[in-house]
């Protein structure tokens, strides 16, 4: 009799099991499109918040270093302003001397851009619709057309707010940043209030991300400068205009990862098409700076990671998709280090780590 009256009662338990598991999973349909329309509208303080982290981790080590010599913390904190200070000044001045190139640039580099621009560059603006067939334009008489002047009467505005947008997300940035070096803002106890139960497990993952994302940032910067000067040097060495505007730009994109060593590559080998003839000068310069990529981002770069990164070629897709669908560039730029730390956090626990072993 008790065995009958266990079957029925056995069964009303696994119903409700798999109603409890199907409720689950409904919630979670509803919540991901939730989260993501809460990331977008808050992006304009999670992104500069989230690149604080990520830079913080990068001077936690000089901060820790001034404090081996009993520097208080503001003096670590100074050093690393300083550190900054440089960095920027640097960069800003580089820019400056791109600017400068470009706009020095010879009578030369047009009269050969006017050339390449009736062969090559017309017919396809023809087929756009943006030059009528069988007219004749320079490139001056090309930008004063109706269809370009309206282009970018349209995309003025956007282009201001653009502008507006990311001096607002530096500077957030910086002002989380110094917030993070003063200690003000305690992650260790946010993650211990949100995520882990103990402090001690919330310090550990905060020191394993620490050294996993410092170490992928600093060996990133590192080779996206080496890119850059590869990119300068073979542009000048191949007589392409503009070889430090090249180097900026190789330098920038690379930090996003896999899209934009594609990006600068494929845009600079169609530029290379206005100065260089489509022989075997042109074949050589484009697989040399495709080499420059596969050696610096496809051997080098696995090589100095080691184990501490270590994220599939299929992950790094979808999570730049996803992140670059939420964010835009920024995302994009974001994406691995934001993927790092959520494959840190999911190796420590037993129910999640099944995860982050499909995400290695």
């Amino acid at each position: 009799m008790d065995q009958e009256e266990q079957k029925p009662r056995k069964t009303k338990i696994t119903e409700i099991r798999g109603e409890l598991k199907v409720i689950r999973y409904l919630l979670f349909i509803i919540v991901v499109p939730l989260v993501i329309y809460l990331l977008q509208l808050l992006s304009f303080i999670i992104i500069p918040f989230l690149g604080a982290v990520f830079l913080a981790f990068l001077f936690m080590p000089v901060m820790r270093w001034t404090r081996k010599f009993n520097v208080p913390r503001w003096g670590g904190m100074v050093v690393s302003i300083l550190i900054m200070v440089v960095v920027l000044t640097v960069l800003v001045r580089l820019v400056q001397m791109s600017g400068s190139q470009i706009l020095s640039a010879d009578s030369g580099f047009w009269f050969t851009a006017q050339e390449k621009l009736e062969t090559i560059f017309i017919p396809i603006l023809e087929s756009l619709g943006f030059v009528e067939v069988g007219e004749v334009f320079d490139i001056q008489s090309l930008l004063q057309t109706e269809q370009v002047s309206s282009f970018i009467y349209q995309n003025f505005g956007n282009t201001v707010q653009i502008v507006q947008k990311t001096v607002s997300t530096i500077l957030m940035t910086l002002f989380f940043l110094v917030l993070l070096l003063a200690g003000s803002l305690n992650v260790p106890k946010i993650m211990q209030n949100t995520i882990f139960p103990r402090k001690a497990e919330a310090f550990r993952t905060l020191r394993q991300a620490e050294r996993s994302i410092s170490k992928f940032l600093f060996v990133k910067t590192v080779l996206s400068a080496l890119t850059g000067l590869g990119f300068a040097l073979l542009c000048w060495a191949f007589g392409v205009s503009f070889p430090l505007f090249w180097g900026l730009l190789a330098f920038s994109i690379n930090f996003i990862q896999v899209v934009g060593s594609v990006v600068v590559t494929s845009t600079l080998g169609l530029f290379a098409l206005v100065e260089l003839d489509p022989t075997g000068k042109m074949l050589a310069f484009f697989l040399l700076i495709t080499g420059v990529q596969v050696l610096l981002g496809g051997v080098l770069e696995p090589i100095f990671m080691g184990q501490t990164f270590r994220v599939n070629t299929v992950t790094v897709l979808v999570v730049l998709m996803l992140w670059g669908f939420i964010w835009g560039v920024p995302g994009m730029i974001l994406a691995i280090p934001i993927t790092a730390l959520i494959k840190i956090i999911l190796e420590q626990f037993p129910n999640t780590r099944y995860i982050a072993e499909i995400m290695s």
